[in-house]
C-alpha cells in the first residue's frame, strides 16, 4: 500500500526517467530545421567536429541531441525515415544504458542508430549484436546508408567469413554481427 502511494506521489521510475529525457527530446526537435538545410557535406563536416569536440571534452552526453538530430535528418534523406519522438526516447535511454523495451514494428533497429553514431563519435568501434546472420547483413546494409551519409564506416561480421575479412570489419567505426560472432 505504501509503495502504491508513493508511485502514485511521485510515478514510476519510468515516467520519471521519461520525464528527464523529454527535454532531450525538445532540443532534438529544436535542432531539426537547422540540419533541413545543410548540405550532406555540411552534416558530414558536422560528424568530424562532434569527434573533435568528444576529443576535448570525453564527454558524448554533451554532444547528445546534435548527434541524434543529425540521425534523424540522414535517416530521412536516405531511408525516408523520421525517427519519433518515443524512438528518440528509446536511443536516449539506451546511451544511457537502461533497457528499451519496444514490439515488433516499432523501430528498434532505427532507434539502435541514434546511440550508435553516438558512440561512434568516441572513435572506438562500435558493435551492434543480432540474432543471426541474416539481420547482421540487412540492418549492415539497411541503417548503413545513414552512417556512411554522415562519413562513418559501417561493417558485418558472419559465420561465413575467414580471419582476415573479419580483422577488416572490426576496424569499422560501427559493426554489426550475431553474439557468437564478437
Amino acid at each position: 500500500m505504501l509503495n502504491s502511494l508513493l508511485q502514485k506521489i511521485f510515478g514510476s521510475r519510468n515516467s520519471r526517467l521519461l520525464s528527464e529525457y523529454k527535454p532531450i527530446v525538445i532540443k532534438i526537435n529544436s535542432l531539426e530545421s537547422k540540419y533541413q538545410c545543410l548540405s550532406q557535406e555540411e552534416l558530414k563536416e558536422i560528424t568530424f567536429h562532434l569527434k573533435a569536440e568528444y576529443a576535448k571534452s570525453g564527454n558524448l552526453d554533451d554532444l547528445l541531441a546534435e548527434a541524434f538530430a543529425l540521425v534523424r535528418e540522414a535517416s530521412v534523406r536516405t531511408l525516408g525515415m523520421r525517427h519519433y519522438d518515443e524512438q528518440i526516447l528509446g536511443g536516449i535511454a539506451l546511451h544511457f544504458g537502461k533497457i528499451a523495451e519496444m514490439k515488433t514494428g516499432e523501430g528498434k533497429t532505427l532507434v539502435s542508430t541514434l546511440p550508435a553514431y553516438l558512440n561512434s563519435l568516441s572513435t572506438e568501434p562500435v558493435f551492434i549484436i543480432t540474432v543471426n546472420d541474416y539481420l547482421a547483413r540487412r540492418d549492415s546494409e539497411w541503417m548503413g546508408k545513414i552512417y556512411s551519409y554522415l562519413g562513418l564506416s559501417v561493417g558485418v561480421i558472419t559465420s561465413d567469413m575467414d580471419v582476415v575479412e573479419k580483422k577488416e570489419q572490426y576496424s569499422k567505426d560501427i559493426v554489426y554481427g550475431t553474439n557468437n560472432e564478437f
